[in-house]
């Protein structure tokens, strides 16, 4: 899963998806938190064209709103954000969240999450605070029996140990967003998944 965050992309946030697509990744998550609805519906159309022509999927972090105007695959909830069987009444597509312990996987399970992202396993520039490191993401992993996303600090020579862990797959922002070569740093995580 690439996670955006067009202030790390050294291209136009279009053009990296592009690229990504283009290269082999299947699942998009918009997250750019700063943008009000307008701006960020309209990114998200764009990045909608873009996913349906390589066949991707397009999820959108947090914003029901958004998710349902720009008829995304799914909707990614923040940990605290409303509950998953409250958002599936009105929306039938995917629905993950972020948890960040067994308890909280448990619960996104039993309400309904249809995936998990849980992090952060490594040190990152994207996080404060300690990492939550490889046996806790094996724990989780081991609570549900819904795909587990690892998030984090995840570089490509990483991955490997996170599905050995239990991970479903990962979800990267800075390993791809922040590449010089979008194309060859998706093909280093897909060959490190295989």
């Amino acid at each position: 899963m690439l996670i955006t965050n067009r202030t790390r992309a050294l291209l136009p946030l279009e053009q990296v998806i592009e690229r990504a697509c283009d290269a082999g990744v299947s699942l998009v998550q918009l997250r750019e938190k700063d943008l009000d609805g307008k701006p960020l519906f309209h990114l998200a159309q764009s990045l909608r064209e873009i996913t349906t022509r390589y066949g991707a999927r397009l999820i959108i972090n947090s914003r029901f709103d958004i998710a349902l105007a720009a008829d995304a695959d799914g909707l990614h909830l923040p940990e605290y954000a409303l509950p998953v069987q409250t958002v599936k009444k009105f929306f039938s597509n995917l629905v993950g969240r972020s948890v960040h312990s067994v308890e909280g996987a448990r619960d996104a399970e039993q309400s309904g999450a249809d995936y998990l992202i849980f992090g952060h396993i490594f040190e990152t520039a994207s996080k404060d605070g300690t990492p939550r490191g490889l046996n806790a993401l094996q724990e989780v992993c081991k609570a549900v029996s819904i795909p587990v996303y690892a998030v984090g600090g995840v570089t490509p020579e990483r991955v490997r140990v996170c599905v050995e862990s239990g991970a479903f797959g990962v979800a990267v922002m800075n390993g791809i967003m922040s590449a010089s070569d979008v194309q060859g740093a998706v093909s280093d995580y897909l060959n490190a998944l295989t």
